[in-house]
Order: C-alpha cells, then structure tokens, then sequence
C-alpha cells in the first residue's frame, strides 16, 4: 500500500480554499484540480509499504508524533512548483513554523531505522491544489501569476495530531484513505 503522513485540514477550511481559488479552476487551465476534501499537508512520504510493517509505522508516526506539543499552523499564499510562469504543482503555503519543522524532522529520524531515506530536500510545507497535465506548456499559464495575485487566502488551523493515509490511485486521480491517527504531545483524543 502507498502510504504518507500528513496533517489534514479542517472539513470548513477545505471548503473556504476550494471557494477562494474558484477562479483558477474556472480559468480552463489545463489542470487535474484535487478535490477539497483531499487538501492536506504532506509531512513525510513513505512510498509503497508492505500490510505486514503497518503496525510497526503506525507506532513510529506515534512516537514522533508524542515529541511535538499542538501548535497553530499559518496557512496562505499561491504558488507553484517549479515557477508560476511554468507551473507543474499549484498550492497554497503553509508557514515552515518551529513546530512544524521539529514534527517534520522527527517524522524524518524516526522512519530511517525502518528502511525509509530521509528527505535531503528543504521541506516546503504547502496544500496541493492542482497539477498540470502532460500536455499544458507555458502558453497554457501565460496569465496565470497575474490571476494568483488577485486571490487571496489566508487562515490558521489548529493541529493537534497526524494521520498516517493510505492513497489509492487512479486514472481520475488519487484518493486519501485515513488508517492511523496519532495524536502531537501523546495527548489522548477521540478519533
């Protein structure tokens, strides 16, 4: 199974983003657009993992999880990846704060002993709107940045644990599954 751990946003913030960046999906870009209730933040990548390690990760992701204390997570600002002139990944930023820096570099540590390679790129925390297909070229984009400056989306959100999520591919894009929770501090929550 594909699996990541992630910080997922609240059901009404999904709502409020995909509202404020209605423009773009109605500019007929040539973008496969992620649905709201998939907006997220991915923390660490996993990548394909056997069912017989799951428990072992889901215990992992807890104990990185029970070093961090709940913390308030800035989201806003557009961008893309690599360029908004020649855009790939179109998202909407969350701030690299302390906290989420240190969840993220535990997540990274905790994982080696179990086989996967720490992330060598700087992390750069951001919520996945769209991505451009295969066929867009840069003529495709040609007004693009001048229509992220006219939007604006900016919240914060409280995150008080992880989840460890399953994706299931298809044609028609991925879909996230929920399989773990754990929560930041070793605080008990219900699920």
């Amino acid at each position: 199974m594909r699996l990541f751990v992630a910080i997922n946003v609240p059901p009404e913030e999904k709502r409020r983003l995909f509202e404020a960046t209605a423009p773009l999906r109605d500019a007929g870009l040539p973008v496969r657009w992620v649905e709201p209730e998939s907006y997220h933040v991915t923390l660490k990548f996993l990548g394909w993992v056997r069912p017989e390690m799951l428990e072992a990760v889901a215990e992992t992701m807890a104990e990185a999880a029970a070093g961090t204390q709940p913390f308030t997570l800035p989201i806003g600002g557009l961008g893309a990846f690599p360029t908004l002139r020649r855009p790939r990944v179109i998202w909407v930023g969350a701030k690299a704060t302390p906290a989420l820096r240190c969840l993220k570099h535990d997540l990274e540590w905790k994982f080696a002993p179990l086989g996967f390679e720490r992330e060598v790129r700087a992390f750069q925390p951001h919520l996945t709107l769209g991505r451009a297909r295969k066929e867009a070229s840069a003529g495709h984009f040609r007004d693009f940045e001048g229509m992220v400056e006219t939007l604006s989306y900016e919240t914060t959100i409280d995150v008080a644990q992880v989840d460890l999520m399953r994706s299931h591919l298809s044609p028609k894009g991925a879909r996230y599954e929920r399989i773990a929770t754990a929560p930041l501090g070793g605080v008990h929550q219900a699920s």
